[in-house]
């Protein structure tokens, strides 16, 4: 097995997953990167390679198990079988009233947030099961803390995400590996420049991407205390560990009241 840790990265191109991308290529790792966007992915190559560090390239559509499983494939087959993180990044995010967006529109954003991951998972878990130390690290959201109004489908998806893994983290210890998630609340990304809810007007959206992009890599490579305590869960953000802390050690009804306010409900 080659010796060079490498990385996996779906919605590379853009955002979070590019500023990931380069995170780790200055850490020496082989970067995958994927996305739809093949022209914004052209250039990450380019930048990758500026950097003295191997990038290898591709279009995926993550909601297609067949090109997944495909592109992990010949990504493996350029780093002799090895995969030390699977970073299922790749998501959409709509905003609004649920019955007044079009069902089309909300299944795709399942068809993405939810199938995608789980298509991701599916895929890696061959190379992630042959790689010491191996990890895969899922976009969660601060959304998945309790179910948020004017983004109800996109939360529920970020619960899945959640769920899904907690469970194979669980699950997947017997084959060391580790499952996380990573909890943002708004990042300042194309997917939220159009965005505004009740919440975005309450609490602004103050992350960037570089800022997901550090708890990323801190998620793949942790410190002692984190390995300590097995972490599975990592908030980005001041705002995201609050509302995290406060749903945990207050009671059902008051988390729902606090949300509700946050929402600019009465």
């Amino acid at each position: 097995m080659a010796s060079k840790k490498s990385v996996f990265i779906t919605g590379a191109a853009a955002g979070i997953g590019r500023k990931a991308a380069l995170s780790f290529a200055r850490k020496g790792y082989t970067v995958g990167g994927f996305d739809i966007d093949e022209v914004g992915l052209k250039s990450l190559k380019d930048e990758i390679e500026d950097l003295g560090t191997t990038a290898v390239v591709g279009h995926l559509d993550v909601t297609d198990a067949d090109e997944f499983a495909e592109r992990l494939k010949e990504f493996t087959d350029t780093t002799g079988g090895r995969l030390d993180v699977m970073l299922n990044n790749a998501g959409i995010l709509i905003a609004g009233k649920f019955e007044e967006i079009k069902v089309s529109t909300l299944h795709k954003e399942i068809d993405i947030n939810c199938k995608g991951v789980v298509n991701g998972l599916h895929a890696a878990f061959p190379y992630l099961k042959a790689t010491k130390n191996s990890v895969a690290i899922n976009l969660a959201s601060a959304s998945a803390i309790y179910g948020q109004a004017e983004l109800a489908n996109y939360s529920s998806t970020k619960h899945f995400v959640r769920s899904i893994t907690e469970a194979l983290d669980i699950e997947w210890g017997e084959h060391d590996i580790r499952v996380v998630a990573i909890w943002p609340l708004y990042v300042q990304t194309a997917m939220t420049a159009n965005i505004k809810t009740g919440t975005t007007d309450r609490l602004g959206i103050k992350l960037g991407p570089q800022d997901v992009a550090d708890r990323i890599l801190e998620a793949a490579e942790p410190g002692l205390f984190s390995k300590v305590i097995h972490q599975v869960h990592y908030t980005v953000g001041t705002q995201t560990r609050i509302l995290q802390a406060g749903s945990r050690f207050s009671p059902i009804y008051l988390t729902r009241l606090v949300n509700k306010s946050l929402a600019g409900g009465h």
